[in-house]
């Protein structure tokens, strides 16, 4: 059995005793189980936005770098055609 569902059925086992074992009347112990399934929804919501912005914000970054780089080698190129210009000028004699 993998991971999660492991995990799973652990869950509901230690649900299912719980409920059993609960020393609350039954509307209050369904009443806590909603509002603790209510938390754990909102956590999750929470973490799954986290991780959407954080992933933005690596995307954002990473398209930085990657213009910076195209910058610098856009740059490079253009130096070494100069450079080249400059040469094939002096050795053929032709002003730059």
């Amino acid at each position: 059995m993998d991971r999660l569902g492991s995990l799973l059925l652990g869950l509901g086992i230690g649900v299912s005793v719980g409920c059993l074992l609960a020393p609350r009347a039954g509307k209050e112990t369904v009443n806590l189980l909603n509002r603790k399934a209510g938390d754990g929804r909102d956590y999750l919501k929470h973490q799954a936005e986290d991780l959407r912005r954080s992933a933005a914000d690596g995307v954002a970054k990473g398209r930085e770098v990657i213009n910076r780089q195209r910058d610098s080698l856009s740059e490079a190129i253009d130096a070494g055609r100069q450079a080249y210009r400059e040469r094939v000028a002096l050795t053929t004699g032709q002003p730059t």
